[in-house]
């Protein structure tokens, strides 16, 4: 069977896969239960649903193309209070991502019995699964790193004679996705380089078509960083969003430990141990064989890992979500080499790869790390139901202020109550706002204040250095951490 074969037939399999699990999940109503499910809801929303709509509600915290993508369809009133829309590309990105890997590895080494593992190692990681059920970002950055990966590596192994096109558009994409792809594409590039210059290539030649492949990724992130200048005065953002307290602050190896230690709880060690064995494998073939010399470039996956040990490293809580995407690395290299030992020996070690990883982490295991973390907030959004019940009976239409940063989740939920983004003032509205945070009572009929929020929320902060800046306001309800205040 060809390699396309098997990707179309990969990528119908995770497809069912994918769709079955979201199901189950919305089942027990965990669809939306992390914030940020419902903030990345809010963000594709806003663009349209606004008292001031247009292209500079993209904002520049997240990466903008996940939140483009579904823009159009978020406008859809259900889609947009259950997520529909948002999970239906989750899903989809899940089934191109695991369709992507069984081709690369199968084209690179021939062997299905390698194809299969290492589809296998991702399709089943629990993790995974709940992600792809979730609007979240992660399976769109696993597709198209994925997909930028494998098409830079078949670009450098066929000596890099066509343009590289394909492979930089994708990993341009990536690079509006997440950050994560950052670094990812900065090492393809690099090791598409190195696969090249070590292949025989003339240096001169070598870096004008690798320059060809990087003009993608870095036209990205420059278009980026002018819409982030354009929308919020910054080139980048990088804090204001969270409390610096996690203790791997400003300790470069104890943040590295902790990568690693979540890598190893969300994967399970024998399937941890046998993909590093894996990765030992390609990086002998890349040694031995010119042939294999590109794959160099799949150990750019392992880039993914450089954020959080970063975001760690500057004191950003400790968020087990992070590592997740490491198992794209680990399934590559699992794949890999299982592909790469003796043909005899290739179906009994895909065997041991796969069964380590279904028995250390089964599928739709409840105690998932990334279950469990994604439930932190739960308890919360029941408790502020009262909240949202005072603001249905009390509000005869007035504006709500209140913070998008610290409370995009509360505003997605109360859009079940009739009450949409259009009705609240919030950080992407000009002069407003910025009138609010003087007089609030000019604007507001309603103030909203979250008061457990890890970074701090903008209008708490405010109370906290003008005591009499709700002075105009009476406080009338709370619940799950959210103060509610009313104009007199």
């Amino acid at each position: 069977m060809s390699s396309r074969a098997l990707f179309w037939w990969a990528v119908a399999a995770a497809f069912v896969v994918g769709a079955v699990t979201a199901v189950h999940y919305a089942g027990l109503d965990l669809t939306l239960s992390h914030y940020d499910a419902k903030g990345h809801l809010v963000v594709a929303r806003r663009i349209a649903d606004s008292l001031r709509p247009g292209w500079w509600q993209i904002g520049a915290v997240w990466l903008p193309l996940p939140h483009l993508l579904n823009a159009g369809p978020v406008q859809i009133d259900a889609w947009y209070r259950t997520g529909f829309s948002a999970v239906a590309m989750s899903v989809s990105c899940f089934a191109l991502a695991v369709g992507t890997l069984v081709w690369v590895v199968h084209r690179a080494t021939g062997s299905i019995a390698g194809a299969a593992a290492g589809a296998v190692v991702l399709a089943s990681q629990p993790d995974v699964l709940y992600l792809q059920s979730t609007p979240m970002t992660e399976p769109l950055l696993m597709a198209l790193t994925l997909g930028g990966v494998a098409l830079t590596w078949r670009w450098a192994a066929e000596g890099a004679e066509g343009p590289p096109t394909a492979a930089g558009v994708v990993l341009g994409l990536a690079c509006l996705t997440r950050y994560e792809a950052w670094p990812i594409a900065a090492a393809a590039i690099g090791a598409a380089a190195v696969a090249l210059a070590t292949s025989g290539h003339p240096i001169e030649r070598t870096i004008r078509r690798v320059a060809r492949l990087a003009a993608w990724p870095i036209v990205a992130i420059l278009a980026f960083l002018v819409l982030s200048k354009a929308t919020v005065g910054a080139w980048f953002v990088t804090g204001g969003f969270f409390v610096a307290d996690n203790p791997d602050y400003h300790r470069p190896f104890k943040a590295a430990g902790s990568v690693w230690w979540a890598m190893r709880k969300l994967n399970g060690n024998w399937t941890v141990g046998l993909g590093v064995a894996g990765l030992l494998l390609v990086l002998w073939a890349i040694l031995r064989v010119r042939a294999h010399r590109a794959l160099l470039v799949t150990f750019a996956l392992a880039g993914c890992a450089a954020l959080p040990i970063y975001a760690f490293y500057q004191g950003h809580p400790f968020r087990i979500r992070y590592m997740v995407v490491l198992a794209m690395m680990l399934a590559a290299s699992s794949g890999l080499g299982v592909g790469l030992v003796p043909r005899l020996l290739q179906v009994p070690a895909a065997i041991l790869v796969v069964t380590a990883a279904l028995i250390q982490t089964p599928p739709w295991s409840s105690t998932a790390p990334m279950v469990l973390e994604a439930q932190w907030d739960r308890p919360h959004s029941v408790d502020r139901r009262a909240v949202r019940a005072c603001l249905v009976r009390d509000r005869r239409g007035e504006p709500i202020l209140a913070s998008m940063g610290s409370l995009a989740h509360l505003m997605q939920e109360t859009s079940a109550d009739g009450i949409f983004l259009r009705d609240y003032i919030h950080e992407g509205i000009g002069q407003i706002w910025a009138d609010s945070l003087e007089h609030p009572a000019r604007h507001a009929g309603w103030v909203l204040i979250e008061e457990q929020s890890e970074g701090g929320d903008v209008l708490a902060a405010r109370r906290r250095e003008r005591p009499d800046f709700l002075a105009g306001f009476d406080r009338v309800c709370e619940g799950g951490g959210v103060a509610l205040y009313r104009r007199k």
